[in-house]
């Protein structure tokens, strides 16, 4: 039975508007901004000078143009990377001041060709330069303007003398966010920072899982078991909400799982990830006819998911998902 939640889902900008620009750049969140999302959502990792920035993993040759900067060539190395061997250029190994002589580019072209015609438009941004737009967007539009911040790898971080978590809260209180009404979530994948943060702020905590694997810290023996019963009452301990990759509540066969309901039970919020338009990405029963980078019928993967009362998701075109929620409310939908 289809359940809803107490309060319409929240639209999270999954790295802004990564569909249709750059992922994790000024351009991406301000769009997302404009298409009515209620959270920007940045990923973030250090610089060799301790400055927190957004991008999707420490390692920036798919997202930057570091690779044709030539006073950079020397850099590149591989690192072994929550026990995965990465080669390529790492943030941590840069200051602010050299990152910001970068710039970003299109990650997916081959699924998103179109986004390519604003590489080299943007820098990488830091975190106080995220929640600044957000701030002054919310005072532009009259509507609060969220974040929700990932920390990446933070075990890998805190051992190489980097630990996200003491600036990351640092920055919020900053902001005056130390609240748990503040307009911020904060996730991750991993479990022991996130109990460590729990008694450093009182901000909402999201404990991330994916379909398959477990923390890389190795505090739980597999995302599996975190999802049962027994592993969200865990989890409730000290999270908020759990966000799961949404294949967890829906796999491609087609049968909705009980995940939902069960992490409701437990006192969570639900926020699955990622809803993205282009048929690789899709659930099998929503995509078009055409190739992979064709566009399929998100708006109803999406209507779907609320239809089974999840409280918030992550898009990548947040219009979409906005414009999903809304047809979700209707009366029209509700007869």
């Amino acid at each position: 039975m289809a359940i809803s939640p107490a309060a319409p889902p929240i639209v999270i900008a999954h790295r802004g508007a990564s569909g249709e620009r750059p992922e994790h750049t000024l351009l991406s969140y301000q769009l997302a901004i404009d298409q009515g999302a209620d959270f920007i959502e940045p990923d973030l990792v250090p610089t060799r000078d301790g400055v927190l920035v957004a991008r999707h993993e420490n390692e920036i040759s798919g997202t930057t143009d570091v690779a044709g900067h030539p006073e950079f060539a020397a850099r590149k190395m591989t690192k072994t990377i929550d026990g995965t061997p990465v080669t390529g250029w790492f943030t941590e190994d840069f200051t602010l001041a050299e990152l910001k002589t970068l710039r970003a580019r299109e990650r997916l072209p081959q699924f998103r060709a179109g986004n390519t015609k604003f590489d080299g438009q943007a820098e990488i941004p830091t975190f106080d330069e995220i929640i600044a737009l957000a701030r002054q967007a919310s005072r532009a539009t009259g509507r609060t303007i969220g974040i929700y911040p990932e920390t990446k790898h933070p075990s890998y971080f805190a051992a190489i003398g980097l630990p996200l978590e003491e600036k990351l809260v640092a920055t919020l209180k900053a902001a005056g966010w130390d609240r748990a009404d503040a307009p911020v979530f904060i996730q991750s994948f991993e479990v022991a920072n996130l109990k460590k943060l729990k008694g450093m702020t009182r901000v909402p905590l999201i404990q991330l899982m994916g379909a398959s694997g477990g923390p890389a810290d190795g505090a739980e023996p597999s995302y599996a078991t975190m999802a049962t019963p027994e592993g969200l009452a865990r989890i409730a301990q000290y999270a908020t909400g759990i966000g799961p990759e949404r294949t967890m509540i829906l796999p491609t066969s087609g049968t909705a799982t009980t995940l939902v309901a069960d992490a409701h039970e437990a006192g969570l919020k639900v926020h699955p990830w990622t809803f993205r338009a282009e048929n690789f990405f899709l659930l099998p029963a929503y995509r078009s006819a055409g190739g992979p980078a064709e566009h399929g019928r998100l708006a109803e993967e999406i209507a779907y998911f609320i239809g089974l009362g999840v409280d918030g998701l992550f898009s990548d075109y947040p219009y979409i998902a906005v414009s999903a929620r809304a047809a979700s409310a209707s009366p029209a939908h509700r007869r």
